[in-house]
């Protein structure tokens, strides 16, 4: 009688699911405040992503989010800030003497 190998009987595995890249790219890319490079990655990776079936659609979404999040900000700071320093200066209120 011979024995069957333990090995003899293991599955291989399901395959692994693939991860976009431009989606963990346009998450990373927001956190990091280049907001630009984040909005149009996530678009792009939602794209491939309906096209391919491949993981990643929260990560694109939430590099959108941030993305546009970061853009609003900066144009916000724009106004708040830099606009109003140079209505200032352009009126004389630097002058110093």
């Amino acid at each position: 009688m011979s024995e069957p190998t333990p090995y003899a009987s293991t599955p291989t595995g399901a395959p692994v699911a693939k991860w976009n890249v431009l989606s963990i790219v346009s998450l990373v890319t927001s956190i990091l405040w280049l907001s630009l490079i984040g909005i149009v990655t996530g678009h792009i990776a939602l794209s491939q992503i309906k096209k391919t079936g491949e993981q990643g659609n929260v990560l694109a979404i939430i590099g959108l989010v941030l993305g546009y999040l970061g853009l609003v900000g900066f144009f916000i700071a724009l106004f708040a800030i830099f606009i109003p320093l140079f209505f200032l200066g352009a009126a004389g209120g630097f002058d110093t003497y």
